[in-house]
């Protein structure tokens, strides 16, 4: 196991005081070891911080890295139609190797933009492919293949039996879970109630509840969905999901914007993750989901970008602004979700949707090694002395501002050059793959 040492940084450390200090860190192995002024300890590489901020790495809570080549394909389109008239199409004529590339090109922007883990749903066939790219890219994620067995004006491609549904994610989990030193873990995922049947959404809690793995799927985006799912299941999605005893800490519910009273409640008490989305539910036209008062009910919030085609980046340093600002705008109040508060959503709150609580989400001595060197020297962060990092970095900060990413231990990034991903081939593989979907027979008459 080989040894790093960050000497000099600012360390935003997200420890239980909130410690930020000028300090070295030692990392042995996939662990911090140590956190001091000057450590002197050998290591097998010395990273100089001096004049850089220091950060746990950022996690996103809900991703859809098979999308990632669909950037700039379903532009403008309110949500069951940006589905039905060009995601859904485009996820069903995914081969293996597209959707490898698709997630491997996710993979580099987020890794490029300081994001160390996420939770992923991928589509329903060849979620293999995005498995095979997090274990190979050294990047850290919880993946599930996407699971829909009704519903209407789902392609064919992506209509799936139930058993053959269930059959297949609890392969996908049996070989998958815990693989790669822990760096991947499965998580169940079920799209959304309008596309899953009651039976298949209570064996996705049975077989999730036995096997100690998450679920993960979307509730209350748009209020058509919501309409749909109370004609159809005679009850709104959270209070139905609870009907079917998957709330839970084990449960990740992807935006959760259009929540009556009870809802709010239910999600709190019973500790269920909501992924909050700004940039997509923006885009989308989706809403503005209400954080302050879910934070003051006691409910769990992480952020995420979404899919690149409804975003269209998938850059923290983005969603982190937009969850700030869109608070303070629709509630009148400047002092609404402050930098301090959505700072936590992107550290602290991500591992606890990954309940990887005891391990990531702070800079501390025997958390895993996953860390961010940020150069906030640039105009756009200027000034910076005695200003407060986390208010640069949640409000000024960008992706390109990321110099150093470490995962697990092993640097994936060093001083902007992406250390396990060739980003040229990747570019050029993604550019030829998307052009392929595009003009397939079954995708070419929607862009006619």
């Amino acid at each position: 196991m080989s040894r790093i040492r960050i000497k000099n940084g600012t360390l935003v450390t997200m420890n239980a005081d909130r410690e930020i200090k000028t300090a070295d860190i030692l990392v042995d192995g996939n662990r911090i070891r140590q956190i001091a002024p000057d450590i002197q300890t050998p290591a097998d590489e010395v990273i100089d911080a001096t004049g850089l901020v220091v950060i746990p790495g950022l996690i996103q809570s809900h991703i859809h890295l098979t999308q990632v080549l669909f950037r700039g394909l379903a532009d403008d389109l309110e949500l069951l139609d940006w589905l039905k008239k060009r995601i859904w199409p485009l996820e069903a004529a995914h081969s293996f190797e597209s959707n490898r590339l698709s997630a491997r090109l996710g993979i580099a922007e987020l890794i490029a933009g300081g994001t160390t883990a996420v939770i992923d749903m991928g589509t329903v066939h060849h979620t293999e492919a995005v498995c095979e790219a997090v274990r190979d890219t050294g990047f850290r994620a919880a993946v599930g293949k996407c699971m829909m067995d009704y519903g209407s004006g789902v392609p064919d491609g992506l209509m799936e039996e139930t058993d053959a549904s269930v059959r297949e994610s609890t392969r996908l989990m049996e070989k998958w879970h815990g693989a790669c030193n822990g760096r991947l873990k499965y998580a169940f995922a079920p799209r959304f109630v309008v596309s899953c049947t009651e039976e298949l959404l209570k064996r996705v809690k049975e077989i999730s509840q036995s096997n100690h793995t998450l679920v993960h799927t979307h509730a209350s985006e748009n209020r058509d969905e919501i309409a749909v799912v109370e004609k159809d299941r005679g009850m709104r999605n959270v209070k139905y999901l609870q009907k079917l005893g998957l709330t839970g800490e084990n449960l990740v519910l992807a935006h959760c914007i259009w929540l009556d009273e009870e809802e709010k409640q239910i999600l709190a008490q019973t500790r269920t993750k909501i992924a909050h989305c700004p940039g997509s539910n923006l885009k989308l036209a989706s809403g503005i989901a209400p954080i302050p008062e879910l934070l003051e009910c006691g409910a769990r919030i992480s952020l995420g970008a979404d899919g690149a085609p409804c975003n269209n980046n998938m850059s923290m340093f983005t969603e982190m602004r937009h969850a700030a600002l869109i608070q303070k705008v629709r509630l009148f109040s400047p002092t609404a979700l402050p930098a301090r508060q959505v700072f936590e959503m992107a550290t602290l709150g991500g591992a606890e949707a990954l309940g990887e609580t005891e391990h990531l989400g702070s800079l501390e001595v025997g958390k895993k090694a996953d860390i961010v060197l940020i150069d906030l020297n640039k105009p756009h962060n200027a000034p910076g002395i005695q200003r407060d990092p986390i208010s640069r970095l949640v409000y000024s900060a960008n992706a390109t501002d990321v110099r150093t990413t470490i995962i697990d231990g092993k640097i994936v990034m060093k001083d902007r050059q992406l250390m396990t991903i060739d980003l040229d081939e990747t570019l050029t593989a993604a550019d030829r793959a998307c052009g392929r979907l595009i003009q397939s027979d079954d995708i070419r008459p929607l862009f006619s």
